[in-house]
């Protein structure tokens, strides 16, 4: 065979690059919607309605598990952001100083708490405290044990944040503070940080989901009927009428919040990069 006859020979053609994407996403479908169907024909559906979908029992559970469950979840939430951003506030200027036994405290306080279970920081408020300093109550009871435990926690995330947030204002902007006459400290609190809260405000409202989840620890610091939050609210009545579906009623009050609250984090990060670009 002649090198003209091998030229003119028709050569084999693969797939290209986007007919291999086009048959991957096609096979990933096909899978996915296999395992659906697998999934709704295996599932006991008639087992499932009875254990966690009683109209009755969900019926009963309102209107508490808003007025009382919810509204409490969300007391204990906000103030432990608040102690935790105040706390975190601190933290994070503390890291930043120019002096060497301030940085190393906030070093060590935040590898502690970040690398410590949240259960933990709640048995060390309910149960240490109390030995370590006999005679002293935390103001404001459950909720100020609450608030403390969750801000000790959210405080190590949050300075590592702000610290971040304060780090990715330009120098530039400290400079002609300064030409214009601000001291650090005045210049930092009126210039600064306010920038910094722009860039860092989704991860922000992105820790405030997490401690609304959090809050669910609560229950290990033992409280009242009146002090109960989603989740214990829901366990106690599935342990009464011997019925999981209380605890599905909680679940999507907990989705009632954290849903909106993860979309305008979502909004607000893609304003972020709008405004990069």
């Amino acid at each position: 065979m002649t090198d003209t006859d091998t030229q003119l020979k028709p050569r084999k053609k693969g797939l290209t690059r986007r007919q291999r994407r086009r048959l991957s996403r096609g096979v990933q479908y096909v899978v996915f919607v296999a395992a659906v169907i697998a999934f709704a024909v295996s599932a006991d559906w008639g087992r499932l309605q009875n254990q966690f979908a009683q109209g009755g029992i969900a019926r009963q559970m309102f209107p508490d598990v808003i007025t009382l469950a919810l509204k409490n979840t969300v007391l204990y939430t906000l103030s432990g952001f608040v102690v935790g951003l105040v706390l975190g506030m601190v933290i994070a200027l503390m890291r930043l100083s120019s002096v060497g036994p301030y940085r190393w405290l906030a070093g060590i306080y935040i590898e502690i708490f970040r690398g410590l279970p949240a259960l933990l920081i709640f048995i060390f408020v309910g149960v240490a405290v109390p030995l370590a300093f006999p005679g002293t109550e935390i103001p404001g009871g459950t909720y100020g044990k609450v608030a403390l435990a969750l801000g000790l926690v959210s405080a190590a995330y949050m300075a590592e944040t702000i610290r971040a947030g304060i780090q990715a204002v330009p120098k530039g902007q400290m400079e002609a503070a300064r030409s214009l006459g601000f001291s650090p400290a005045k210049a930092m609190i009126s210039i600064i940080v306010p920038q910094a809260f722009r860039i860092i405000l989704p991860p922000l409202t992105n820790e405030l989901v997490l401690l609304f989840k959090d809050s669910s620890l609560v229950l290990f610091l033992g409280v009242t009927l009146e002090e109960r939050e989603l989740s214990k609210f829901g366990r106690d009545l599935a342990s009464t009428t011997a019925n999981s579906t209380p605890i599905l009623v909680a679940g999507l009050c907990y989705l009632l919040v954290t849903i909106p609250l993860s979309y305008v984090v979502r909004r607000m990060e893609s304003k972020q990069q709008e405004a990069i670009r």
